[in-house]
């Protein structure tokens, strides 16, 4: 490779390595790095994480985690907008249960922002991004279509 290399790289590396320690090691660029959490911690953002998981399963070119949390984020979003339309429908075409669907309406909006902070900051530890119901239900839905 030194046939094919300038004069200036050369020199350059050549210092490079004179100032390294006799215990230090060279990175090797090729390794392939682990997955960004701020990657997973998007997907996961409500509403607007709903987008970009739906463009990486689109793609199929990602990790098996990456996958995962992406058909959780969409299975999520879709559940939370299903019901919002239902309860929304229901509370403007009803004169009695009006209230108390508006009411429901605004706990399963408010428990999907829940569980979708809880989620992130499972990430951010370190530990598991998974639901027990919802990832099995998300992995049958999507795991066909979409990788």
């Amino acid at each position: 490779m030194k046939n094919f290399e300038s004069k200036e790289d050369r020199e350059w590396k050549a210092g490079e390595q004179g100032s390294r320690g006799a215990g230090e090691q060279v990175e090797n660029n090729n390794a392939q790095s682990p997955i960004p959490k701020t990657q997973l911690l998007l997907y996961l953002i409500p509403i607007i994480g709903f987008f970009p998981s739906l463009w990486t399963l689109y793609r199929g070119q990602a990790s098996r985690e990456q996958l995962a949390v992406s058909r959780l984020s969409i299975t999520l979003a879709l559940t939370w907008l299903l019901g919002y339309l239902l309860l929304s429908t229901g509370a403007t075409t009803s004169d009695f249960f009006s209230l108390r669907l508006f009411i429901l309406n605004s706990f399963l909006t408010s428990g999907y922002f829940i569980v979708s902070v809880w989620l992130i900051l499972r990430l951010m530890q370190g530990k598991s991004g998974r639901l027990p119901g919802f990832s099995t239900l998300a992995e049958r839905m999507f795991g066909k279509y979409l990788s």
